[in-house]
């Protein structure tokens, strides 16, 4: 699960998966943007058949985050 949430990000961002770790901040620390958010939980959506509603993305600050709410939410 966390290698291929890891994947989705590092594939939206264009960024190396070594430059990822689990306390990395998809925006501060990975150089995301509001765009960029959105596409890669819409890649997580369809990869993992969940739903992230739009009140849940400030939550999802951290990799970890991200993995711990997909794994709550499949």
């Amino acid at each position: 699960m966390y290698d291929r949430v890891v994947e989705i990000i590092a594939n939206q961002l264009q960024i190396d998966v070594d430059m990822i770790d689990g306390s990395s901040k998809v925006m501060e620390d990975l150089g995301a943007d509001s765009l960029d958010v959105v596409e890669m939980l819409m890649s997580m959506e369809e990869s993992f058949g969940i739903s992230v509603p739009d009140e849940d993305i400030e939550e999802l600050v951290t990799v970890s985050d991200v993995v711990a709410y997909v794994e709550s939410n499949m």
